[in-house]
């Protein structure tokens, strides 16, 4: 059998002479005795020994993987552990965070040479080292899916995948398990103690994920902006707030990601958290470039060619540059582009839509031309637009009346007077 395809069983199999590192001082003559109680049992006596002096064990092979470093021995303790995940909540629990720490620090092997510069087995260091992980992994999913603890197999499953997703290699392997849409859903506002420690390692997840482009084109898909904004807003707990902003500004560099931040209203929220009083630098750094950036974003959206797309597409939203005054004031001329096309469009979307976002909209850049433009009262007069708006007056969707009625205002006063009514 080809080396790199053994299976956990065929390692259980092995024989491992524990006297031998005995002899050469590499375990205690404590643990020889409880390696032989424990090595070779059926799964029933084994059940019975952690059950009995779970800790012990768990020390045991923990001081095998720290001092022993022969491949076939290293292998048969992670097989034993492995095994382990199918015991009681207690021997779940302590299984999964020493296989956590085992894997995550478990060395790479890299042109067939270990960190250390021994010549090894590449093909099989990988290959086990990627079984183990790839067991635990799916192994965390399912306690996320079906947990076995109503209230502590989740806790458990997020602590190890925020220590395990450290390692970028482990990142690749989570996605490719399909396993961030568990995490994504636990990402809500929390109150007692232990919820927010959970709230905090799922968001240290979805952080050390931003990391990772798969990931980000995966997280840009998802729900995890809204979720993310939503408890920032009320959150008080420093940490939080830390790794949230932190995550934030790393997703902000994907176009999507940016300009999903800005419609969420995130601008505001850096201003207000900005106010408050943190001593997190790292916190405050996160603000100070968020909020840069997310000006960056805003001037892009705000280009004039971007909301000539949105109009002649008919997709019209409240996206930034429909209330940036700096947008108004740098395009208005470009709005006599076409015989005034764009004018002409945003009339006919009066006439033609019945999506109240898009009426609003309409209403309210007629307005702002009518605000900007020296001649604004007399083009949309003399285009007809009057009675398109007086006729949304009556609209059943209060944001259209307003909008409207802040139109017909603009035009019956014009240009001298509109500044009065700005909103």
């Amino acid at each position: 059998m080809d080396h790199a395809d053994i299976t956990t069983e065929e390692v259980l199999k092995r024989y491992i002479p524990w006297e031998t590192y005995m002899s050469a001082k590499l375990i205690t003559e404590t643990h020889l005795q409880l390696l032989r109680r424990y090595d070779k049992k059926s799964a029933s006596q084994r059940a019975a020994l952690l059950d009995e002096d779970g800790p012990a064990f768990v020390r045991v092979f923990m001081n095998i993987l720290s001092d022993v470093s022969k491949e076939e021995t290293v292998e048969y303790v992670l097989a034993l552990i492995d095994e382990m995940l199918a015991g009681n909540l207690f021997i779940q629990d302590k299984s999964s965070k020493i296989l956590t720490l085992i894997v995550s620090a478990h060395p790479k092997v890299q042109d067939g040479l270990v960190p250390n510069g021994e010549s090894s087995h590449s093909k099989s260091k990988i290959s086990n080292t990627d079984m183990v992980l790839n067991g635990l992994l799916d192994w965390l999913c399912s306690q996320l899916k079906t947990p076995s603890h109503p209230n502590r197999s989740v806790p458990m499953a997020i602590n190890c995948l925020a220590i395990l997703l450290r390692e970028p290699w482990v990142r690749i392997s989570f996605i490719q398990s399909d396993g961030v849409k568990l995490i994504i859903p636990l990402i809500s506002p929390a109150s007692s103690q232990q919820s927010i420690q959970l709230l905090y390692e799922t968001c240290l997840c979805i952080w050390l994920l931003s990391y990772y482009d798969a990931a980000v084109d995966y997280l840009a898909t998802t729900r995890v902006l809204p979720r993310l904004v939503e408890v920032v807003k009320g959150s008080t707990k420093e940490k939080v707030v830390r790794v949230i902003m932190l995550t934030l500004l790393n997703l902000l560099p994907k176009a999507a990601c940016g300009a999903q931040m800005i419609d969420l209203g995130l601008p505001q929220i850096v201003q207000s958290l900005k106010a408050q009083a943190w001593s997190d630098e790292d916190l405050l750094g996160a603000l100070n470039q968020l909020e840069d950036g997310l000006k960056e974003h805003i001037k892009t959206l705000s280009s004039f060619d971007k909301y000539k797309q949105k109009v002649l597409q008919g997709h019209l939203d409240w996206y930034p540059m429909h209330k940036d005054p700096g947008f108004w004031h740098e395009n208005i001329t470009n709005f006599e582009e076409n015989d005034f096309q764009i004018l002409r469009v945003l009339i006919t979307i009066l006439d033609t839509s019945s999506d109240p976002t898009a009426l609003s909209v309409a209403c309210y850049d007629l307005s702002q031309f009518i605000q900007y433009h020296p001649a604004g009262r007399i083009m949309v007069s003399d285009l007809k637009a009057k009675d398109q708006v007086m006729k949304l007056m009556n609209h059943e969707n209060a944001e259209v009346t307003r909008h409207a009625l802040l139109c017909i205002q603009r035009l019956f006063l014009g240009a001298k007077y509109a500044s009065l009514l700005q909103s």
